[in-house]
């Protein structure tokens, strides 16, 4: 229960601090202020690092679906644990992404638009209006990417300290590259929480971000396994 609740808190942080980054201080509607797309990147990379430190030692702070499928294939999560993580994540999302518009709906000319809430999406009307290929190959990518970078980072030769300065790093710099093509999720939990409150497109679209980040989790996961962990 308590890695569970560890879990919860630490997804509600991640979709408060990042998406709440993205919606209150990235953006107005005359065009890009504020923090922008470098704050926004750094909002969710922060947030990690601050997870990792905080709720590291009770969960692993896995805080992503993905993260707990890989860890589950590559043998380094229970299959009881991980059940309860992605329960746990799903859920911790959804509530930060209504604490956010709870939060937003206090700003007198707040209107629910079309991918509302910091909602990942595609195509025309969304970020740089890349095509679905494009987001479902991004999504893929930069989740096995990023999978590397955690199983490396918390290897048993790796530096455990250095582990949630790395992951959080890396999760900025796949925002600076994705933000404009899908709003980046590499994260099904991240994804689903604004996305069932948004609505419309943002909920239409939803399957590619519970797909792809999931298939790059998987991928990476045999690949460790099967080439690093044998070499």
């Amino acid at each position: 229960m308590k890695k569970n609740m560890a879990e919860l808190i630490g997804t509600f942080a991640l979709v408060l601090f990042g998406c709440g980054a993205a919606v209150i201080s990235g953006v107005s509607p005359s065009g890009p202020s504020g923090i922008g797309l470098l704050g926004i990147a750094f909002a969710f990379g922060l947030a990690v690092v601050a997870m990792a430190y905080a709720i590291g030692p009770i969960s692993g702070c896995h805080i992503n679906p993905a993260i707990t499928i890989a860890m589950m294939v590559a043998g380094k999560t229970t299959t009881k644990d991980g059940i309860g993580y992605i329960i746990s994540q799903f859920i911790g999302a959804l509530l930060g992404a209504l604490a956010l518009k709870i939060i937003a709906n206090g700003k007198p000319d707040f209107t629910m638009q079309e991918w509302a809430l910091g909602s990942n999406g595609w195509g025309d009307g969304y970020g740089g209006a890349y095509s679905m290929t494009s987001a479902f190959i991004t999504e893929t990518v930069l989740t096995f990417l990023f999978l590397m970078v955690i199983f490396g980072s918390t290897a048993k030769n790796a530096s455990p300290a250095m582990a949630g300065l790395a992951i959080g790093i890396t999760l900025v710099l796949i925002h600076l590259v994705a933000i404009p093509i899908t709003g980046t999720s590499v994260n099904p939990a991240r994804s689903f929480g604004p996305a069932v409150l948004a609505g419309g497109k943002a909920l239409s679209q939803l399957w590619l971000f519970m797909i792809a980040p999931v298939l790059g989790g998987l991928i990476a996961a045999l690949f460790w396994k099967g080439v690093f962990e044998k070499a």
